[in-house]
């Protein structure tokens, strides 16, 4: 699944450990979208913030990502280092193969799969071991990003099994994972999109989801 950022999340922390705000905050591109967006339902009470919306290469908002919980960071972490409780909710716009707006090429479609890599990269990008050097890091990003895309085009493997979780409060099955960084997971929903969520500290068990009803109280 091929996108263009207007930050897109599954751009690896900038150096010291944080995206720039100004790159996570702004609204506009969620606005954009023709797609409704989703976040955790009322049952969580924490805060909700921004990060970032994917585009396609005709420059469509394709995808996007909603916070919930503790802000993560990878600034100044040490072992055993209590790294927060967070919860991030992926929008997938469900699209099939379509040609781009200026009719010279086609466009990929989008899945579960597509919302599936989109948090495994989204988790990868907040949790590379502290103590590794910074070298290296780039290496292990590249080895681990290619490892999530491997396990979300294998949806039906045994690393996935399978969660019923609420979605607008209709019980919906989702693919779900966990890993030594955190847990992710991926269905679909009856608004013509795909919801991916990654998180770490807070239990995806007790998770639901529903639709955004104004995406611009999150600015």
């Amino acid at each position: 699944m091929e996108t263009t950022s207007r930050a897109v999340e599954q751009t690896p922390a900038a150096e010291g450990g944080q995206q720039a705000p100004s790159a996570r905050r702004t609204v506009d591109g969620y606005l954009e979208a023709p797609f409704p967006w989703y976040g955790l339902d009322e049952a969580f009470t924490g805060p909700r913030w921004l990060m970032q919306v994917g585009t396609a290469a005709d420059g469509a908002v394709e995808h996007g990502s909603i916070g919930h919980g503790d802000e993560p960071s990878v600034r100044h972490e040490t072992a055993g280092e209590d790294r927060g409780k967070f919860a991030v909710v992926v929008t997938v716009a469900a699209n099939p193969v379509r040609r781009s707006a200026d009719g010279t090429g086609l466009l990929e479609a989008t899945s579960v799969s597509s919302a599936a890599w989109l948090a495994g990269v989204g988790l990868l990008s907040f949790t590379w071991p502290g103590q590794m050097d910074h070298s290296l890091r780039d290496d292990w990003l590249e080895q681990q990003t290619e490892t999530a895309w491997v396990l979300a085009d294998d949806l039906s493997g045994p690393d996935w099994s399978t969660l019923s979780l609420p979605v607008d409060g209709v019980p919906t099955p989702f693919h779900y994972r966990e890993s030594e960084f955190g847990w992710v997971l991926a269905g679909s929903t009856k608004e013509g999109v795909h919801v991916g969520a990654y998180g770490r500290g807070m239990s995806a068990y007790g998770l639901g989801f529903a639709m955004v009803k104004d995406i611009s109280e999150y600015a």
